[in-house]
Parts: structure tokens; C-alpha cells; sequence
């Protein structure tokens, strides 16, 4: 039986798609995350554990670990695993990206420093340390700008600021953020540092593929179809297939294909945002690894022969094999990321039965756990759920997202302060 390493955190949503998928083909799969070493196995599931913080220890836990039977693949999920996979595929030999190149597509100001090098279209961008006087900054800065933290995601962290008032707000609230205990625990280097960037009018797009051996094979281009010009860039519906044309469709992929090789993705997963205006295509993010939480889910795939999940096409090419037959289904699918409406105290929803009676609807889940504290965006990094639609069209499939939303009703009580 192939053996297959998943180097994730111990909150990814997307393992038990992976398991399922395992299932399927017969692989078997081996966990490493960040979970407690001190515990005989607190999940059940002979995972190894890691730290990221720690890579070297960790790759030297992975690699004892399975050096009597080495993976066969390997597939990072989530940000903070890629630069370590990428360590553990050259430990082992395996095709896959380079450190430098995850460590790159992780950071946000390599990143950009890369692609402008490349000759591709970036925003005006300018580092400064979080310890600076913003007060000096703001005067310095043509608006509108965006800052934001070098290394979160989600969009977790990014604030428009139109003026020096909203500037001087706005990189308070990012010094709070990065001093929180759970951002100080990650132990990243970078956030020391925030990337001010000029903001960039348009319209958003998100691209899901693969690479092999640097050439890119785009499973799926995503429409934003609600507009993210801030002061927050909470993303909410994903629809595919596009809308747009097949020219400005080209020009995506094209442009992330040159990202890719401009920052040194070679092979694995690729997830990309971009934004799109009358100068061209903009990458916002361009990482190796897959389309993040239950989003997967939005995507089905057909060869031939069968039909397949983002993970099982994700395994099957981490062992190697061809997986240029597989395509995206011809109908329409999108999924709603449920953002958080307000900061307090989770307490449940009303309306889910209606939700899911919504013509071409096909399931609401809901993650957010009852008595639990929420934070919305920028502090906060999850949603309440996922809402996903399949359709005909993808005009259909955003309908029914949104009138499959409005059904919910979410009990948040305020928070009490103590004192």
C-alpha cells in the first residue's frame, strides 16, 4: 500500500476530505501536525508530532519516523506546512518545490520583490517594521493603501486606509493583532514587519491547479462576484466555471503560470488570487498548496472513466501519476464562506432547514461551535460555515447561495467584559 505524508495543523478542515479520498484509492495516509508530543496519541491517529516553529526538529521527527518506509508523496495543507514539506520532499528525494520557492510564496514582500523582478504587474509596495512611527509613515504614503501582515491568510490582517486618520487606526489595530498570544505563539519572524502596498481597483478571481515540473494545469478559475474593496477584505461566494471571457480567462492563467515560475514554484498543489483591472492581472497571493477549509468541496472533477475530488486528483498526483485527464465537471458549483457579522458570543442559528430547501442547494455547514467566542475579520481567521449550490449555470449557483444565506439566522450574544 502507497503511503502518503499530510503535514497540516491540528484544525484543517480539509483532512477528513483527504481521508475519504485515501479510501478510495487504497493509499494510506500519515499525519504530521502540531499537537502535543507529551500525549500518547490524543487524536487517534498515530499522527507525528511537529512544531512549526521548530523546522528543524520537525523534519528530523518526520524523517525518523518514516525513514524505515519513506512516503511515497507528500501534501501540505494549510500556509505554515508548505515551507516544511517542501523540506521533507528534498529529504526524501521527491519531486516537489524547493524551500526558497515556499518560503518565497509564504512571505508576502518576497513575493512581490520576485514578481516585479519578473516584469509583472505589482502595486506600489513599501516594508516598514511594526515598531516605526506610524504617524511619520502616514505622511509619506499616496492613498488610498493597504497594509497588511507578511505572513496570515484569509485576508486575515489587510486594512484599506483612505487617509492619514484611517492609516494611524489601522496600523494600531495590526500592532494589537500581532501582539495577540496566538500570533506571538507561531514564533514568525515576520511579523515583525508590515507590507504597505498602493490599493489596487478591480476585480477578484481565484485559480485552482496543479504544476508539473513547472508546467501549469488550471483546474478551475473562481469568480468573486461581491465586490472586496474594503476598509476589510472578508471573501464571501466563489462561483466556477468564470463568467468572463475566455480571453481575460487565458490571461489569468498565463499570469499565474508566470508567478509560479517567477517565484520558483515547480510542482504540487497551486492556489492563486487575483485581482483584475484595465492594466492588467494582478497577483494578490499565489501559494503552494490547495484551496483552503471545506472550499474543496466546491470542485468535482470527471476523467473518462470516473469522477474525483480536489483531494483524490491532489493524491493521486503526489504519487506520480498523470492527472491531465482529469477536468472540472461541466456544471456549475460555488460555495459561500458564512462571514462573521459581529464580534461576541456564538450561541446558535435558526433557519438551517430552510437554508438547505433552497432550490439547487445541496448543504450548509455550520462550523462555528455553540459558546464559543467570535471575532470577525481583520483579528479574526475563520467563518461560521460554508453554504454550497450546484447548478446549471453560475448565475444559478450565486442565487441560491445568497437566498440559501438569508435564511440563517445567527444567535451572537456580546461579550461581557470582566474586570
Amino acid at each position: 500500500m502507497k503511503r502518503v505524508l499530510i503535514i497540516a495543523t491540528t484544525t484543517g478542515y480539509q483532512i477528513r476530505s483527504f481521508g475519504q479520498a485515501a479510501g478510495t484509492l487504497g493509499v494510506r495516509l500519515v499525519f504530521a501536525s502540531d499537537r502535543c508530543d507529551q500525549l500518547e496519541d490524543p487524536w487517534w491517529d498515530q499522527a507525528i508530532p511537529i512544531r512549526f516553529h521548530d523546522e528543524d526538529a520537525s523534519l528530523r521527527s518526520i524523517v525518523d519516523a518514516m525513514a524505515p518506509a519513506p512516503p511515497d508523496g507528500v501534501i501540505a495543507v494549510g500556509d505554515r506546512p508548505v515551507t516544511l514539506a517542501a523540506r521533507v520532499h528534498e529529504a526524501f528525494g521527491l519531486p516537489g518545490n524547493t524551500t526558497a520557492a515556499a518560503l518565497a510564496s509564504r512571505n508576502k514582500l518576497e513575493s512581490r520583490r520576485m514578481l516585479e523582478a519578473a516584469g509583472l504587474p505589482v502595486p506600489a509596495f513599501r516594508p516598514v517594521s511594526i515598531d516605526d512611527d506610524p504617524a511619520e509613515i502616514a505622511l509619506s504614503v499616496g492613498y488610498p493603501v493597504v497594509l497588511k501582515p507578511l505572513a496570515m491568510s484569509g485576508s486575515r490582517g489587510v486594512i484599506r486606509a483612505d487617509n492619514t486618520c484611517e492609516f494611524l487606526s489601522a496600523f494600531n489595530r495590526l500592532r494589537a493583532l500581532l501582539d495577540q498570544p496566538d500570533v506571538r505563539a507561531e514564533r514568525e519572524n515576520a511579523h515583525a514587519t508590515l507590507l504597505i502596498e498602493s490599493f489596487i481597483p478591480g476585480r477578484e478571481y481565484a485559480l485552482e491547479g496543479v504544476l508539473t515540473d513547472g508546467r501549469l494545469q488550471s483546474f478551475a478559475i473562481f469568480d468573486k462576484p461581491d465586490p472586496l474593496d474594503g476598509p476589510f477584505f472578508e471573501e464571501t461566494i466563489y462561483v466556477a466555471p468564470s463568467r468572463e471571457s475566455e480571453h481575460l480567462q487565458s490571461q489569468i492563467v498565463s499570469t499565474v503560470a508566470a508567478g509560479a515560475s517567477a517565484i520558483g514554484l515547480r510542482h504540487g498543489p497551486l492556489h492563486a488570487e487575483c485581482r483584475v483591472n484595465e492594466r492588467g492581472v494582478y497577483l494578490l497571493e499565489i501559494a503552494g498548496r490547495p484551496i483552503g477549509g471545506l472550499c474543496s468541496k466546491a470542485l468535482r472533477f470527471v476523467s473518462p472513466d470516473r469522477e474525483a475530488s480536489l483531494e483524490e486528483v491532489l493524491l493521486r498526483h503526489a504519487l506520480r501519476e498523470d492527472v491531465s485527464s482529469f477536468s472540472r465537471e461541466r456544471a456549475a458549483s460555488g460555495v459561500m464562506m458564512i462571514p462573521i457579522p459581529r464580534r461576541g458570543i456564538y450561541r446558535g442559528v435558526e433557519g438551517e432547514r430552510d437554508a438547505r430547501s433552497v432550490p439547487d442547494i445541496i448543504s450548509v455547514t455550520i462550523t462555528a461551535k455553540p459558546d464559543t467566542k467570535l471575532t470577525p475579520l481583520p483579528e479574526g481567521k475563520s467563518y461560521l460555515g460554508f453554504i454550497f449550490a450546484h447548478a446549471l449555470t453560475a448565475l444559478a449557483v450565486e442565487q441560491a447561495l445568497r437566498a440559501a444565506h438569508a435564511k440563517l439566522r445567527f444567535q451572537i450574544d456580546r461579550e461581557i467584559a470582566m474586570v
